[in-house]
Protein backbone atom coordinates (compact mmCIF):
# COMPACT_ATOMS: atom_id res chain seq x y z
CA UNK A 1 0.00 0.00 0.00
CA UNK A 2 2.95 2.14 0.67
CA UNK A 3 4.42 1.69 -2.37
CA UNK A 4 1.29 2.46 -4.55
CA UNK A 5 0.91 5.74 -2.27
CA UNK A 6 4.29 6.81 -3.20
CA UNK A 7 4.18 6.06 -7.20
CA UNK A 8 0.37 7.98 -6.78
CA UNK A 9 2.33 10.93 -5.09
CA UNK A 10 5.02 10.68 -7.45
CA UNK A 11 2.99 11.39 -10.21
CA UNK A 12 0.87 13.68 -8.58
CA UNK A 13 4.46 15.71 -8.69
CA UNK A 14 5.52 15.41 -12.19
CA UNK A 15 1.83 16.85 -13.32
CA UNK A 16 2.15 19.61 -11.09
CA UNK A 17 5.51 20.75 -12.23
CA UNK A 18 4.45 20.67 -15.98
CA UNK A 19 1.02 22.66 -15.25
CA UNK A 20 3.67 25.47 -13.00
CA UNK A 21 5.62 25.37 -16.27
CA UNK A 22 3.01 25.65 -18.78
CA UNK A 23 1.10 28.41 -15.98
CA UNK A 24 4.19 30.45 -15.70
CA UNK A 25 4.49 30.40 -19.25
CA UNK A 26 0.95 32.17 -19.64
CA UNK A 27 1.35 34.22 -16.97
CA UNK A 28 4.15 36.04 -18.69
CA UNK A 29 2.38 36.47 -21.78
CA UNK A 30 -0.55 37.71 -20.34
CA UNK A 31 1.55 40.62 -18.44
CA UNK A 32 2.56 41.50 -21.77
CA UNK A 33 -0.76 41.57 -23.29
CA UNK A 34 -2.05 43.76 -20.67
CA UNK A 35 0.62 46.32 -20.85
CA UNK A 36 0.49 46.16 -24.46
CA UNK A 37 -3.64 46.15 -24.54
CA UNK A 38 -4.10 48.29 -21.49
CA UNK A 39 -7.05 45.56 -20.31
CA UNK A 40 -8.30 44.86 -16.86
CA UNK A 41 -9.72 41.53 -17.75
CA UNK A 42 -6.33 40.53 -19.20
CA UNK A 43 -4.41 41.98 -16.05
CA UNK A 44 -6.62 40.72 -13.68
CA UNK A 45 -6.42 37.34 -14.87
CA UNK A 46 -2.76 37.74 -15.33
CA UNK A 47 -2.71 38.86 -11.47
CA UNK A 48 -4.54 35.27 -11.48
CA UNK A 49 -2.12 33.54 -12.90
CA UNK A 50 0.60 34.93 -11.02
CA UNK A 51 -1.25 33.09 -7.84
CA UNK A 52 -2.10 30.29 -9.58
CA UNK A 53 1.63 30.03 -10.57
CA UNK A 54 2.46 30.73 -6.93
CA UNK A 55 -0.63 28.06 -5.55
CA UNK A 56 1.40 25.75 -8.58
CA UNK A 57 4.86 25.84 -7.12
CA UNK A 58 3.78 25.40 -3.27
CA UNK A 59 1.54 22.32 -4.54
CA UNK A 60 4.99 20.71 -5.84
CA UNK A 61 6.75 21.74 -3.05
CA UNK A 62 3.98 19.95 -0.60
CA UNK A 63 3.79 16.91 -2.93
CA UNK A 64 7.47 16.73 -2.75
CA UNK A 65 7.41 16.96 1.23
CA UNK A 66 4.64 14.44 1.34
CA UNK A 67 7.12 11.87 0.06
CA UNK A 68 9.35 12.44 2.20
CA UNK A 69 9.89 9.15 5.79
CA UNK A 70 8.46 10.01 9.04
CA UNK A 71 10.79 10.65 11.81
CA UNK A 72 11.22 10.61 15.53
CA UNK A 73 9.68 14.87 15.35
CA UNK A 74 7.58 13.99 12.85
CA UNK A 75 6.05 10.93 13.24
CA UNK A 76 3.32 11.27 10.37
CA UNK A 77 6.16 12.92 7.85
CA UNK A 78 4.79 15.35 6.31
CA UNK A 79 1.84 14.50 5.02
CA UNK A 80 -0.19 17.43 6.25
CA UNK A 81 2.02 19.60 4.37
CA UNK A 82 -0.59 19.23 1.62
CA UNK A 83 -3.68 20.43 3.55
CA UNK A 84 -1.54 23.81 4.23
CA UNK A 85 -0.85 23.99 0.39
CA UNK A 86 -4.07 24.24 -0.12
CA UNK A 87 -5.36 26.26 2.51
CA UNK A 88 -2.65 28.82 1.41
CA UNK A 89 -3.51 28.72 -2.12
CA UNK A 90 -7.37 29.23 -1.84
CA UNK A 91 -6.71 32.21 1.07
CA UNK A 92 -4.43 33.73 -2.05
CA UNK A 93 -7.32 33.14 -4.69
CA UNK A 94 -10.01 34.58 -2.62
CA UNK A 95 -7.81 37.71 -2.22
CA UNK A 96 -7.54 37.82 -5.91
CA UNK A 97 -10.89 37.18 -6.11
CA UNK A 98 -12.31 40.40 -4.05
CA UNK A 99 -9.61 42.40 -5.63
CA UNK A 100 -11.12 41.95 -9.25
CA UNK A 101 -14.78 42.52 -7.79
CA UNK A 102 -13.68 45.87 -6.43
CA UNK A 103 -11.76 46.86 -9.50
CA UNK A 104 -14.23 46.41 -12.11
CA UNK A 105 -16.86 48.07 -10.14
CA UNK A 106 -14.50 51.35 -10.62
CA UNK A 107 -13.58 50.55 -14.29
CA UNK A 108 -17.48 50.41 -14.95
CA UNK A 109 -17.60 53.92 -14.46
CA UNK A 110 -13.72 55.01 -15.88
CA UNK A 111 -13.57 52.28 -18.83
CA UNK A 112 -10.05 52.98 -20.19
CA UNK A 113 -8.89 52.51 -23.99
CA UNK A 114 -8.74 48.53 -24.51
CA UNK A 115 -7.01 47.09 -27.73
CA UNK A 116 -9.55 44.43 -28.69
CA UNK A 117 -6.96 42.74 -31.22
CA UNK A 118 -4.73 42.37 -28.79
CA UNK A 119 -6.78 40.74 -25.84
CA UNK A 120 -8.01 38.13 -28.07
CA UNK A 121 -4.76 36.92 -29.02
CA UNK A 122 -3.46 36.91 -25.56
CA UNK A 123 -6.48 35.57 -24.43
CA UNK A 124 -6.68 32.65 -26.90
CA UNK A 125 -2.96 31.88 -25.91
CA UNK A 126 -4.24 31.57 -22.05
CA UNK A 127 -7.11 29.39 -22.69
CA UNK A 128 -4.90 26.87 -24.47
CA UNK A 129 -2.19 26.72 -21.94
CA UNK A 130 -4.99 26.25 -19.47
CA UNK A 131 -6.61 23.22 -21.76
CA UNK A 132 -3.58 21.56 -21.75
CA UNK A 133 -3.25 22.04 -17.90
CA UNK A 134 -6.48 21.10 -16.90
CA UNK A 135 -5.98 17.69 -19.14
CA UNK A 136 -2.89 17.15 -17.15
CA UNK A 137 -4.09 17.63 -13.71
CA UNK A 138 -7.77 15.79 -14.36
CA UNK A 139 -6.16 12.32 -13.57
CA UNK A 140 -4.79 13.15 -9.88
CA UNK A 141 -7.68 16.03 -9.43
CA UNK A 142 -9.18 13.55 -6.74
CA UNK A 143 -6.06 12.35 -4.85
CA UNK A 144 -5.71 14.97 -2.05
CA UNK A 145 -6.86 18.53 -1.14
CA UNK A 146 -3.32 19.80 -2.50
CA UNK A 147 -4.66 18.49 -6.17
CA UNK A 148 -8.11 19.30 -6.16
CA UNK A 149 -6.94 22.94 -5.42
CA UNK A 150 -4.68 22.84 -8.36
CA UNK A 151 -7.03 21.63 -10.41
CA UNK A 152 -9.51 24.34 -9.10
CA UNK A 153 -6.80 26.97 -9.83
CA UNK A 154 -6.18 26.29 -13.87
CA UNK A 155 -10.14 25.73 -14.32
CA UNK A 156 -11.04 29.27 -12.59
CA UNK A 157 -7.53 30.18 -15.26
CA UNK A 158 -9.38 28.71 -18.03
CA UNK A 159 -13.18 30.50 -17.35
CA UNK A 160 -11.27 33.52 -16.85
CA UNK A 161 -9.35 33.31 -20.25
CA UNK A 162 -13.02 32.60 -22.03
CA UNK A 163 -14.14 35.90 -20.32
CA UNK A 164 -11.09 37.40 -21.80
CA UNK A 165 -12.05 36.59 -24.90
CA UNK A 166 -15.63 37.38 -24.80
CA UNK A 167 -14.90 41.08 -23.58
CA UNK A 168 -12.16 41.34 -26.70
CA UNK A 169 -15.28 39.97 -29.14
CA UNK A 170 -17.70 42.20 -27.74
CA UNK A 171 -15.21 45.45 -27.90
CA UNK A 172 -14.17 44.88 -31.15
CA UNK A 173 -18.06 44.14 -32.13
CA UNK A 174 -19.87 47.33 -30.14
CA UNK A 175 -16.83 49.33 -29.01
CA UNK A 176 -18.38 48.67 -25.41
CA UNK A 177 -15.07 48.79 -23.19
CA UNK A 178 -16.99 48.15 -20.46
CA UNK A 179 -17.59 44.58 -21.04
CA UNK A 180 -13.65 44.29 -19.66
CA UNK A 181 -14.57 45.44 -16.62
CA UNK A 182 -17.52 43.03 -16.54
CA UNK A 183 -15.70 39.96 -17.79
CA UNK A 184 -13.06 40.92 -14.80
CA UNK A 185 -16.06 40.79 -12.21
CA UNK A 186 -17.21 38.05 -13.93
CA UNK A 187 -13.34 36.01 -13.43
CA UNK A 188 -13.65 37.27 -9.62
CA UNK A 189 -17.32 35.81 -9.28
CA UNK A 190 -16.02 32.44 -10.59
CA UNK A 191 -13.59 32.51 -8.02
CA UNK A 192 -14.83 33.33 -4.64
CA UNK A 193 -17.60 30.39 -4.13
CA UNK A 194 -15.01 27.61 -4.95
CA UNK A 195 -11.93 29.10 -2.61
CA UNK A 196 -14.43 29.43 0.26
CA UNK A 197 -15.75 26.08 -0.18
CA UNK A 198 -11.74 24.77 -0.62
CA UNK A 199 -10.76 27.25 2.65
CA UNK A 200 -13.53 25.30 4.53
CA UNK A 201 -12.36 21.58 3.81
CA UNK A 202 -8.70 22.87 4.46
CA UNK A 203 -9.56 24.61 7.86
CA UNK A 204 -11.51 21.22 9.04
CA UNK A 205 -8.70 19.14 8.45
CA UNK A 206 -6.59 21.38 10.44
CA UNK A 207 -9.02 21.71 13.42
CA UNK A 208 -8.96 18.08 13.19
CA UNK A 209 -13.08 17.57 12.71
CA UNK A 210 -14.47 14.24 12.77
CA UNK A 211 -14.05 12.91 8.86
CA UNK A 212 -16.82 13.85 6.60
CA UNK A 213 -18.99 10.71 6.26
CA UNK A 214 -17.67 9.17 9.39
CA UNK A 215 -20.27 8.91 12.65
CA UNK A 216 -19.16 8.79 15.92
CA UNK A 217 -22.31 7.89 17.64
CA UNK A 218 -22.57 5.06 15.31
CA UNK A 219 -19.10 4.18 15.61
CA UNK A 220 -19.35 3.55 19.79
CA UNK A 221 -22.71 1.74 19.05
CA UNK A 222 -20.52 -0.84 16.83
CA UNK A 223 -18.06 -1.19 19.70
CA UNK A 224 -20.36 -1.24 22.23
CA UNK A 225 -21.82 -4.17 20.50
CA UNK A 226 -18.87 -6.21 20.86
CA UNK A 227 -19.04 -8.68 23.14
CA UNK A 228 -17.12 -8.11 27.00
CA UNK A 229 -16.92 -4.80 25.93
CA UNK A 230 -18.60 -2.35 28.80
CA UNK A 231 -18.27 1.17 27.89
CA UNK A 232 -16.43 3.57 25.41
CA UNK A 233 -14.70 6.85 26.53
CA UNK A 234 -12.25 9.50 25.47
CA UNK A 235 -13.46 8.55 21.32
CA UNK A 236 -11.97 11.16 19.07
CA UNK A 237 -11.43 10.48 15.01
CA UNK A 238 -9.69 12.98 12.91
CA UNK A 239 -7.66 13.00 9.58
CA UNK A 240 -3.88 14.16 9.23
CA UNK A 241 -4.11 14.53 5.60
CA UNK A 242 -6.64 13.85 2.65
CA UNK A 243 -7.47 9.91 2.92
CA UNK A 244 -5.75 9.00 6.23
CA UNK A 245 -8.54 9.05 9.04
CA UNK A 246 -7.41 8.18 12.19
CA UNK A 247 -9.11 7.54 15.22
CA UNK A 248 -8.75 6.59 19.18
CA UNK A 249 -10.71 5.49 22.02
CA UNK A 250 -10.46 4.00 25.68
CA UNK A 251 -12.62 0.91 26.00
CA UNK A 252 -13.89 -0.69 29.07
CA UNK A 253 -14.22 -4.49 29.23
CA UNK A 254 -15.02 -7.70 31.95
CA UNK A 255 -12.47 -7.79 34.28
CA UNK A 256 -12.19 -11.43 33.56
CA UNK A 257 -10.64 -10.34 29.48
CA UNK A 258 -7.47 -9.71 31.76
CA UNK A 259 -7.27 -13.16 33.10
CA UNK A 260 -8.24 -15.53 30.84
CA UNK A 261 -5.87 -13.67 28.41
CA UNK A 262 -9.06 -12.26 25.77
CA UNK A 263 -8.33 -8.86 25.74
CA UNK A 264 -5.84 -9.31 22.43
CA UNK A 265 -8.48 -11.20 20.81
CA UNK A 266 -10.99 -7.58 21.57
CA UNK A 267 -7.83 -5.44 20.42
CA UNK A 268 -8.57 -7.00 16.78
CA UNK A 269 -12.32 -6.96 16.87
CA UNK A 270 -11.70 -3.07 17.74
CA UNK A 271 -9.30 -2.90 14.77
CA UNK A 272 -11.47 -4.80 12.02
CA UNK A 273 -14.78 -3.11 13.63
CA UNK A 274 -13.25 0.34 12.73
CA UNK A 275 -11.42 -0.82 9.48
CA UNK A 276 -14.52 -2.32 7.83
CA UNK A 277 -18.03 -1.15 8.92
CA UNK A 278 -18.16 2.28 7.94
CA UNK A 279 -17.87 4.82 4.92
CA UNK A 280 -14.56 5.64 6.22
CA UNK A 281 -12.07 2.93 6.29
CA UNK A 282 -10.00 3.33 9.38
CA UNK A 283 -7.02 1.59 9.06
CA UNK A 284 -5.18 3.74 11.66
CA UNK A 285 -7.09 2.86 14.73
CA UNK A 286 -5.15 3.06 18.94
CA UNK A 287 -7.58 1.43 21.40
CA UNK A 288 -6.80 1.06 25.20
CA UNK A 289 -8.35 -1.56 26.54
CA UNK A 290 -8.67 -0.95 30.45
CA UNK A 291 -10.95 -2.59 33.03
CA UNK A 292 -14.01 -0.36 34.40
CA UNK A 293 -11.90 0.60 38.07
CA UNK A 294 -9.30 2.34 35.72
CA UNK A 295 -10.99 5.42 34.75
CA UNK A 296 -11.10 6.71 38.02
CA UNK A 297 -6.92 7.09 37.82
CA UNK A 298 -7.30 8.66 34.70
CA UNK A 299 -7.32 12.81 34.29
CA UNK A 300 -9.44 14.97 31.91
CA UNK A 301 -11.33 11.88 31.09
CA UNK A 302 -14.83 12.45 29.01
CA UNK A 303 -17.08 10.78 26.73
Amino acid sequence: MSHEHNHGTSSNRTRLAIAFAITASILIAEVIGAVLTGSLALLVDAGHMLTDAGGLLMALIAASLVLRPATARYTWGFKRAEVLAALAQAAILLAVGIYAFIEGVKRLFEPPEVSSTGLLVFGVIGLVGNIAAILILSAGRGANLNMRAAFLEVINDALGSVAVIISALVIAATGWTQIDALAAMLISALIIPRTLILLKESASVLLESTPKGLDLDDVRAHILAIPHVLAVHDLHASQIATGLPILSAHVVVEPTCFQDGHAPDILADLQKCVADHFQVKIDHSTFQIEPSNHRAAETNAHE
